[in-house]
């Protein structure tokens, strides 16, 4: 089992910024794909970003490319996502998650996703 716990989120102003953190425990891997998701009130769950642990290759929604960047810390096992330039629109409960094999499976795609997180709330007001 994978542990995964977010933090990081809060209340800020639009054109501000956050840090949001997930850190791993638990059974650990040579390699995973750890991804941050968010969910907006009535709406579905979408991608936002996503890093290959050891690659490094990483991946963006369109909505958040040149705003948000993710990078991993392997000594601390902890995933970060950096959200500048943020919106209202990025108002959600942001979660990260953990898949152990993917393949050739997009990632976007949350049926690849392990593990999850609990979410953090992310408000941006205007």
């Amino acid at each position: 089992q994978v542990q995964l716990v977010e933090s990081g989120g809060g209340l800020v102003q639009a054109g501000g910024s956050l840090r949001l953190s997930c850190a791993a425990s638990g059974r650990t891997f040579t390699n995973y794909r750890m991804g941050w998701f968010r969910q907006a009130p009535g709406k579905e769950r979408e991608f936002v970003a996503a890093i290959n642990w050891s690659a490094g290759s990483t991946y963006y929604a369109d909505s958040v490319k040149g705003r948000f960047t993710i990078s991993r810390d392997n000594t601390k096992n902890t995933g970060y996502l950096q959200m500048n330039s943020l919106k209202p629109e990025d108002t959600a409960v942001y979660y990260c998650a953990a898949a152990i094999a993917w393949g050739s499976i997009p990632p976007g795609i949350e049926a690849a996703y392990n593990y999850w997180g609990q979410g953090t709330q992310v408000t941006v007001s205007s």
